[in-house]
């Protein structure tokens, strides 16, 4: 795996993400169990978008001394298009986490503790994959073109299953779970573990976090692939996709209430997967700049959006009570 970023890059890189994490920790046990409100979920989505976007000033810097202008452009425009795609992607999670916490009736004031559970496993996870992706893409070349046709065959399934609803009761990891550990019927607070009738026990939301942690696996599977399509740098794949996921505790508390507003997202996903994997397999016929990548997949999330909201169903008084329940 080749970089062009500097050590000292890498360093700063590592020590703002567990300076993020241990802030967030500090903030979480001070403000104890509590139901985040739109106006915080704003705010926080706010500071996230603002801290990667100085973030990718900082790496514009970084590669125009270390490099050159050109290359400091080219590598800024590869993260703010990593960092667009893995913020879109994100937001499929965010409506699968939605149906989850539906699913199992989670109380809104646990819900921040469990997205924080889920966002530290991702970042271990993802950066694991991440590392192994660019080892596998240097190794073998043609590793892409798999990548490339995986994505195009994702897009197409999703295409397919926008608008249907996932059944948890056939999710196989939620049947595995039941299966081995014993489960409480009830919640115990924040906890993961409790007792009932003399017997130590799970308690529903240790089930929450590890079919979070699940679902995570499933969707970095497409995500990472679409971020290499951009670039071959793993140090931009890397930086783009955890800054898109320290955000995403914030931005699932904004979009969930608006859930219903984005009905046609999917579709806009599924064309957004669709073309990267396209790109991937003609990378070596056609190079598609990567201005023009992210031109697209903003034009496509944009229109899909737009569409969205102008054809909004209506949402009944049954249905409205479900979401604000979150």
């Amino acid at each position: 795996m080749h970089t062009l970023a500097p050590t000292w890059l890498w360093i700063v890189f590592i020590v703002f993400v567990l300076s993020a994490l241990l802030v967030d920790f500090v903030v979480l046990k001070k403000q104890g169990a509590h139901e985040v409100s739109m106006r915080e979920a704003l705010r926080w989505s706010a500071v996230w978008v603002a801290l990667s976007l100085a973030f990718n000033g900082l790496l514009w810097w970084a590669f125009a001394q270390d490099q050159s202008m050109a290359v400091a452009n080219d590598k800024a425009l590869e993260f703010l298009t990593g960092y667009l795609i893995e913020k879109s992607l994100a937001v499929d999670n965010i409506f699968v986490f939605l149906m989850i916490f539906t699913y199992f009736a989670v109380p809104p004031a646990y819900q921040k503790r469990v997205l924080m559970m889920g966002i530290i496993g991702a970042i271990v996870l993802r950066t694991a994959m991440i590392l192994v992706g660019g080892w596998l893409i240097a190794q073998f070349h043609w590793v892409l073109y798999v990548f490339g046709a995986f994505l195009l065959l994702t897009g197409i399934k999703m295409w397919w299953a926008a608008g249907q609803e996932p059944d948890l009761e056939d999710n196989p990891a939620l049947k595995l779970m039941r299966r081995v550990l014993p489960v409480s019927p009830r919640f115990d607070g924040e906890r993961l573990w409790t007792r009932h009738q003399g017997k130590r026990m799970a308690t529903p939301l240790l089930l929450v976090v590890a079919l979070i942690g699940v679902t995570d696996v499933i969707f970095a599977v497409d995500s990472i692939p679409a971020i290499y399509a951009i670039t071959a740098d793993p140090f931009i794949v890397l930086t783009s996709n955890i800054m898109a996921i320290l955000g995403l505790r914030a931005m699932y508390f904004l979009l969930a209430a608006m859930a219903a507003k984005f009905h046609l997202l999917s579709y806009g996903l599924a064309l957004v997967l669709a073309f990267i994997g396209t790109k991937m397999m003609l990378m070596d016929v056609f190079h598609i700049p990567v201005l023009v990548s992210l031109g697209v997949v903003v034009g496509i999330l944009a229109v899909t959006m737009v569409w969205s909201v102008k054809t909004a169903p209506r949402i009944g008084p049954s249905r409205s009570a479900g979401i604000s329940a979150q």
